[in-house]
């Protein structure tokens, strides 16, 4: 809960000072004002499922009453005010709650914990970015938004992230101790610990760098990159991550 309260003030610090109509370089396209449009909707719809306890998807219509932001300054307060609304929601959440989750945890409270978590943090670094100075990422925390890319995202069948003939990218931490090899097939993707011998190509390097990288906020510079550097075209061009 930490990682979620500390990035989300700072997103919201890092907006203020670049602006809201500032380009968002980790997101081509997006202002400020789309990040905080989509990250404030986002902590309004996961607080919505642990307020409730609801267990089936909300449909669109309803969806999109979490994202009407207000235009102007105070979208900034709109975002904060939905940032502390999801913080005190989890801490009070009762640990046995039932609700609607889309990826594996050992409970649907752990699972929104964990996700709005890398939700906020990778979307603090796209505000960061706009301002101009990214600041650190907890490794542990890093490594964990790598695992849940991994075993989380694209351990699920569908996505776009497939290829014919297979190849295969393992990712190794330098300062955790976290290795995974992903294979790509035309099918889709699995996933094993560890880095295998014969991968087409292997990166190593801080569990932070592994993060931005894989979650395609940077390049591979400052890692270690060995193999065929086509295998990181391929996951810059198709690792999208997709909800529910």
């Amino acid at each position: 809960m930490t990682a979620l309260d500390d990035s989300g003030v700072r997103l919201a610090e890092a907006a203020a000072q670049a602006g809201l109509d500032a380009p968002v370089p980790t997101c081509p396209g997006w202002t400020v004002q789309d990040l905080l449009d989509h990250t404030g909707g986002v902590h309004r719809w996961a607080t919505a499922y642990v307020a409730t306890g609801k267990t089936e998807p909300f449909t669109d219509e309803e969806k999109a009453e979490f994202f009407s932001a207000p235009a102007g300054e105070t979208l900034i307060d709109w975002f904060r005010d939905g940032h502390a609304a999801l913080v005190r929601t989890l801490r009070e959440a009762d640990p046995a709650l039932e609700c609607w989750a889309f990826l594996r945890a050992p409970s649907p409270l752990a699972f929104w914990a964990r996700r709005q978590a890398h939700e906020t943090t990778i979307h603090r670094v796209d505000a960061e970015s706009a301002a101009g100075k990214i600041t650190p990422i907890d490794p542990v925390l890093a490594a964990d938004g790598v695992d849940e890319l991994f075993d989380g995202f694209f351990a699920r069948p569908r996505g776009r992230l497939v290829a014919d003939p297979p190849v295969s990218l393992a990712v190794r931490a330098t300062d955790q101790p976290a290795a995974w090899t992903i294979r790509v097939e035309p099918e889709g993707r699995t996933i094993a610990p560890g880095v295998r011998d014969d991968a087409d190509c292997v990166v190593s390097g801080p569990a932070t760098g592994l993060y931005l990288l894989l979650w395609n906020r940077v390049d591979a510079d400052g890692l270690d990159v060995h193999g065929d550097r086509d295998v990181l075209a391929l996951w810059r061009e198709k690792a999208r991550v997709v909800w529910g």
